[in-house]
């Protein structure tokens, strides 16, 4: 009996972006060197897929629930509840889950502006710490906080709050959508616990023992919490039940994980990896390869390209892109070769271009490679957004892509 087809998807979130001028109108996908995802993009198929929805926010929950498959019209009631099935945390039906992120932000005179989303990308010890101390000081039967990792955390309003809280009007901005920008018109716009939250919790952090030791080392404080994201938690079909396939994720990023566990593949946690630029690139890899030694799909998300794009740095996304297909792609390549039937669908869940360091919703290339098809059309040369458009294949709805992916494919 022949062995059953290994599938992994390889998410380099936020890759793809707009042609920079210094690059000669290039993309930093075009000209970085990606020789592993170049062979698969001539051998397999390469086209075009709209992961984001119109009149969606291009948040990298929007895409990558497309990427899995789910259809954010139907699925989608926030970021909040996501993050929340990856930390284990429990949600009634009236709880209401917030992304709670860690920022700095400048107060100039009497203006406060967005300094940095990630309050200087501060480490998980020192975020703990914060949050836990917040917890105790301002969290309440009905407000509570959960640590999770570096600047990304999660608030929870239980029963007895959610009541006071109209989700249906409360309007609130990802922080990474408005670095450098004075914030006033983005805090919420009618009466409810979140904006006295924020307001509250600069207080408590500005003379915090963590900010303070940052500050002395020359560190951005994270001297403020930023909430958005929010929503109940969604009922999702598994890819058990739809697809009959078990698995695994493979992610630092909790979203992605939360994403994963209410899909029904299992986390598996790889030692050292961080959503940063030094992430354990070479144990993300490996570990994708043992997880598809037990199970027959394995969904790996690296988020190094998109924090480049956040900071607007032309060569962090460059080297960031090229690790990508080294580190990543080409060892997985490499060792997908110990099993006999294959397929590895590759793509960015959304651009985020240098020159407005924030998610869009454009389309994004993707390609399909598997060791089996017999008549490959060679649809590019290189993977990237130009080639990709070249191919005359695209796709309007995200989340159809893994069905193209996951069942027959005479081109791919």
């Amino acid at each position: 009996m022949p062995e059953k087809m290994k599938y992994i998807i390889i998410v380099g979130d936020g890759m793809a972006d707009l042609p920079v001028q210094s690059l000669g109108g290039k993309t930093p996908l075009m000209v970085a060197r990606t020789p592993h995802m170049d062979f698969m993009a001539e051998q397999g198929e390469i086209g075009l897929v709209r992961t984001i929805p119109n009149g969606f926010n291009p948040g990298s929950e929007i895409a990558n629930l497309s990427i899995f498959g789910y259809d954010p019209v139907r699925y989608y009631t926030g970021r909040g509840p996501l993050e929340a099935a990856s930390l284990g945390v429990q949600l009634s039906d009236n709880d209401i889950a917030f992304r709670c992120n860690l920022v700095t932000l400048r107060f100039d005179r009497d203006n406060i502006v967005m300094e940095d989303f990630s309050a200087g990308h501060i480490k998980n010890e020192e975020a703990t710490e914060i949050i836990r101390d917040l917890n105790k000081k301002i969290g309440t039967k009905g407000i509570q906080f959960f640590p999770g990792v570096s600047y990304r955390h999660l608030m929870v309003l239980k029963n007895g709050a959610a009541k006071y809280l109209n989700l249906e009007k409360l309007e609130l901005t990802p922080p990474h959508d408005i670095i450098g920008k004075e914030i006033t018109a983005f805090l919420p716009r009618i009466k409810d616990p979140i904006g006295a939250l924020m307001t509250q919790s600069q207080g408590l952090l500005k003379d915090h023992p963590v900010n303070v030791a940052r500050e002395e080392k020359g560190l951005l404080p994270a001297n403020s919490i930023w909430l958005w994201g929010q929503g109940r938690s969604p009922r999702m079909i598994t890819l058990k039940e739809r697809f009959g396939m078990d698995g695994f994720v493979i992610s630092a990023v909790h979203l992605i994980k939360g994403i994963g566990i209410l899909a029904g593949l299992e986390v598996l946690e790889v030692p050292g990896i961080t959503g940063y630029f030094d992430t354990n690139y070479d144990g993300k890899a490996q570990y994708a390869l043992k997880g598809l030694r037990e199970k027959d799909f394995v969904y790996v998300h690296v988020e190094a390209p998109d924090e480049a794009g956040h900071m607007g740095d032309l060569q962090l996304k460059i080297n960031a892109i090229e690790a990508f297909d080294q580190k990543i792609v080409g060892a997985i390549l490499k060792g997908m070769k110990d099993f006999d039937r294959y397929k590895i669908l590759i793509l960015p869940d959304h651009p985020t271009p240098l020159s407005v360091r924030t998610h869009t919703a454009d389309p994004v290339p993707y390609l399909i490679y598997s060791n089996e098809a017999r008549d490959r059309p060679g649809h590019g040369k290189t993977f990237d957004e130009v080639s990709a458009g070249l191919s005359g294949i695209s796709f309007e709805k995200g989340f159809e892509l893994i069905e193209r992916f996951l069942n027959s494919c005479a081109s791919c």
